[in-house]
């Protein structure tokens, strides 16, 4: 049996036999449209574990949104109460045997299942996290807040190397996806490709490649669009701006149930593509291209917040178009 304290006037008054579990503050969704920062109690850390203590955590819109608005389709392991993220970066405090991670080491946590009173999905954003040494990805000590970004970088990535898929010359969406995704094709060698975006608030902050809407590429067509928006009616957009053979790559997640016009479609022979979640492999290359100076993540974290206003920083980042990307800080609910 393990007893738990709150304070360090019960922890002192505990016989010296008994466990003590850690606590934990986390970003909790109760219920849809309802999130609050509460105490929870974290697992026992076993063989392979480590113990890492937050710095930031970045809030998803896409599907952190869904999760709050509960319009997240069935995925396995979906529950309220639920904790979210997928983007903490921290410290390492603890290593249990099994673990190849040292001490102090800054590290990425793409998600987490250590909370007894929630589930965790993704089970990232909290002030304190156990999980698996195998799933931290470390991060050089420059990357710092930036390594929030990993992994929506990492989709981003995935997307853009699917097997037997076209380099995107479109990108549909200037969000923060949309972004990572322009600028992964850069670094990469690529050439740079065009952007869609239809709200003006969100075609600045561009740099090497141009910032535009669909109708100034009227009479245009493209090997290749990708889509980074979410928009479910995207494929419609894209068909009319395909090249025979051409193909629409979906990097965004959807929903609402999409449907497309299936003549104009048909004529063009086009291939629908769809890029599913990052993997590890994709996590250690956006990384190494971080590091190696072939990818900047400056400029993307545009919003940041204690979390402990963690309800005033999600309306900001679901509903602020000039939010590109929100953080939480943990320093202060340490």
């Amino acid at each position: 049996m393990s007893i738990y304290y709150d304070n360090e006037e019960e922890r002192s008054l505990a016989p010296a036999n008994l466990p003590i579990g850690m606590k934990t503050q986390a970003v909790l969704f109760e219920e849809p449209k309802h999130v609050d920062v509460r105490q929870l109690t974290l697992v026992e850390p076993e063989d392979g574990d480590i113990v890492v203590k937050s710095l930031w955590s970045g809030i998803s819109t896409g599907t952190e949104k869904r999760l709050f608005e509960g319009s997240m389709p069935f995925f396995p392991g979906l529950a309220y109460p639920l904790v979210p993220g997928y983007e903490t970066v921290g410290r390492v405090v603890d290593t249990r045997p099994g673990s190849d991670l040292s001490e102090n080491q800054l590290v990425l946590i793409p998600g987490s299942r250590c909370f007894k009173e929630a589930a965790g999905l993704f089970g990232a954003s909290a002030s304190t996290l156990v999980t698996k040494a195998e799933k931290a990805v470390p991060l050089d000590e420059r990357i710092a807040q930036e390594g929030t970004l990993l992994s929506l970088a990492a989709t981003a990535y995935h997307a853009l190397t699917l097997p037997q898929t076209p380099v995107p010359n479109v990108i549909v969406g200037h969000g923060v996806l949309g972004r990572l995704a322009a600028r992964l094709l850069i670094a990469l060698g690529h050439p740079e490709p065009v952007v869609w975006e239809t709200n003006p608030v969100r075609r600045t902050g561009a740099g090497a490649y141009e910032v535009t809407t669909p109708e100034a590429s009227a009479g245009k067509v493209f090997d290749a669009i990708l889509d980074a928006s979410g928009d479910p009616a995207v494929i419609d957009l894209a068909v009319r701006h395909l090249k025979p053979g051409g193909t629409i790559i979906l990097a965004g997640f959807y929903d609402d149930r999409m449907s497309f016009e299936f003549a104009p479609a048909f004529m063009r022979e086009a291939r629908i593509v769809i890029a599913a979640e990052f993997r590890p492999a994709d996590l250690i290359a956006v990384s190494e291209l971080v590091t190696d100076g072939s990818l900047s993540l400056t400029g993307l974290i545009t919003h940041s917040a204690p979390a402990r206003d963690a309800r005033a920083a999600y309306q900001t980042a679901f509903n602020d178009p000039s939010c590109v990307k929100m953080i939480l800080e943990w320093e202060a609910a340490q």
